[in-house]
């Protein structure tokens, strides 16, 4: 699978490379990173081919969107493709999130309404340093959806009319709402986090045909589940928290699957959105060149069709 493949997002003009460079880490996402090292992660991805960024206020208080779009000013700006969210905004001196280290102290707010959106989409441009996003999607909205699809969405579908961005949709860890969304708006897009991955396959009774019949296009984040699919051991985080003894046996076992087929459990996990239709894009939080050059070479790995039949039987 070619990582630069470009597809376009829904009906749009908007086009993505397949790989996409989540850009959380580099506003330090469990731990700090400096600003060379996040700006040498966008280079490396950007001399693979890697033509597609997203980033958000959240991502460490507004320090991944200034980071990116540092990286980002000198390249053609029709080159490649961005997308930020809406949905928090930074009050200037309060606690950042925990989550982000390294972060500045602001305390992201929610805020879901017409005006908070085109206020966070002002603020995330300004700290970007670019003429505009290409991607605009409402931020994880779980306890906001009326106030998102009346305020929000309603600032963004306007925003896309008016040629401000190329297309808007959602960005959440769960599907319920994203079938609300998918039924009750014209959104282009959604940014599902976790929920269609070999771990996790819960988009793939509603929510996944339903985008097909829409025409909603798919970014597909969260490949690694917060990190336990990173590793054999299955160790690490799952949605953001500590996994069970049973997601770690289940990690285990998807793992010996792949080596007797002589393939990285990794390689599997980054490749196994694609097996759907509605997905255009993996998109892969990386925090160092390295990483991004490793992710890479597993997204191109050619995998064996036996392989999904066995981890994946029925």
């Amino acid at each position: 699978m070619e990582a630069t493949a470009r597809l376009g997002l829904g009906a749009t003009g908007v086009t993505v490379s397949r790989f996409g460079l989540g850009c959380a880490p580099l506003g330090g996402l469990y731990e700090s990173v400096s600003d060379e090292q996040a700006r040498a992660t966008v280079d490396r991805a950007w001399e693979l081919g890697v033509r597609f960024f997203d980033t958000a206020p959240l991502y460490g208080s507004g320090l991944s969107e200034q980071r990116v779009g540092a990286a980002l000013r000198e390249r053609p700006r029709g080159a490649y493709a961005l997308s930020t969210k809406v949905g928090r905004l930074l009050a200037d001196g309060g606690a950042s999130d925990p989550m982000f280290e390294g972060a500045p102290a602001a305390s992201p707010v929610f805020d879901f309404s017409h005006d908070g959106a085109l206020r966070s989409l002002e603020a995330s441009i300004e700290r970007l340093g670019l003429d505009r996003v290409d991607v605009a999607l409402i931020h994880d909205p779980d306890d906001h959806y009326e106030e998102a699809r009346d305020g929000a969405y309603r600032a963004l579908a306007r925003l896309r009319d008016e040629g401000v961005v190329g297309a808007i949709g959602v960005g959440m860890n769960q599907t319920e709402a994203l079938v609300r969304f998918a039924q009750e708006t014209d959104v282009d897009c959604f940014l599902l986090a976790g929920r269609y991955t070999l771990l996790d396959q819960g988009a793939l009774g509603e929510l996944l045909p339903l985008c097909v019949e829409r025409g909603v296009a798919v970014i597909a984040g969260g490949v690694f589940n917060s990190g336990i699919l990173a590793s054999d051991d299955g160790k690490g985080h799952f949605d953001y928290h500590s996994a069970t003894p049973e997601q770690s046996e289940q990690v285990r076992q998807l793992a010996a699957t792949c080596a007797r087929w002589n393939v990285p459990l990794q390689a599997a996990a980054v490749q196994f959105p694609f097996g759907h239709p509605a997905v255009a894009c993996a998109l892969v939080g990386c925090r160092s060149p390295e990483e991004v050059a490793e992710d890479v070479r597993l997204f191109e790995l050619e995998l064996p069709p036996g392989l999904w039949e066995e981890l994946l039987p029925g």
